[in-house]
């Protein structure tokens, strides 16, 4: 297969899954596997065109993240609260990922624990979507700045935070991770999913920067093409999934991303001869 179309294929596959309880890294190391290609190699430019869908979040929202930066300025109590309840969920991910680095960077190349994890991660969607109670979204003003998640408390951000350190194994999802884990703690769909987004902005930035600057000796002009393409297709494809994914979680659940996980991780282990 020609590297453009590999490049074009990963970086719809970014857009795609990166804010779905589905696994982007986890679909990304699959997907290079499925077409032949050395998922270790490519490792680096899955992470590198992450900025990408990162900006399709802070655009689609840019009304809260221009209303948080005017508010922190003017000392507004949902511009402090929302910004507050980011960073003590941010800071677990870095913790954790400044030191267990390396480990994680040997789970990146191994296809049989994204599967398993896939599968695992789709179960307990299931078994969270059947037992947990969300609560009604709150009625706030529209003009609220930081909107819901300026409502949330201190020690549910940080129970959120700890979670999410569960998708440092391929496979889990951050993005599933948290909106699971903010609805075992009493937080609705909606505010769960947006607080999934708005923090994916700094967890993927850290991330993104750290893996770039430990790998800046590796990083080659002619390889800078390929990568703006990547982040460009899945800006434009995670800009249409996140308008979309509310419409569906309203109206079905996260239930069927479970089934998906499962289907998907099973037909990997398969593929890959595991089982």
């Amino acid at each position: 297969m020609p590297i453009l179309w590999l490049v074009i294929i990963l970086g719809i596959v970014e857009g795609l899954t990166e804010y779905l309880p589905v696994s982007s890294t986890g679909h990304l190391i699959l997907a290079t596997e499925l077409m032949g290609y050395d998922a270790e190699r490519w490792a680096l430019f899955n992470i590198a065109i992450q900025p990408g869908a990162i900006l399709a979040v802070v655009i689609l929202y840019w009304k809260t993240f221009w209303g948080v930066l005017t508010g922190l300025f003017e000392k507004s109590p949902g511009a402090i609260a929302f910004t507050r309840n980011l960073l003590v969920a941010f800071t677990p991910a870095v913790v954790l990922g400044l030191a267990l680095g390396e480990y994680i960077d040997d789970l990146l190349e191994n296809a049989v624990v994204v599967a398993w994890a896939l599968i695992v991660g789709g179960i307990a969607i299931l078994i969270i979507e059947k037992w947990a109670d969300p609560p009604a979204r709150p009625d706030i003003p529209e003009d609220q700045v930081g909107g819901a998640v300026a409502t949330m408390s201190f020690k549910k951000s940080l129970l959120i935070g700890l979670v999410q350190c569960l998708a440092m194994i391929p496979g889990v999802s951050r993005s599933g991770a948290t909106i699971m884990g903010a609805m075992s703690f009493g937080i609705d769909r909606k505010t769960a999913a947006e607080f999934s987004f708005f923090l994916a902005v700094p967890t993927l930035t850290g991330a993104t920067a750290l893996q770039m600057f430990k790998a800046r000796d590796s990083i080659v002009a002619s390889e800078l093409g390929w990568i703006g393409l990547g982040a460009f297709v899945s800006f434009i494809v995670a800009y249409i999934v996140v308008k979309a994914f509310m419409a569906v979680v309203t109206r079905y659940g996260f239930a069927p991303f479970a089934w998906y996980r499962i289907a998907v991780g099973a037909a990997a282990l398969v593929w890959l001869g595991a089982i």
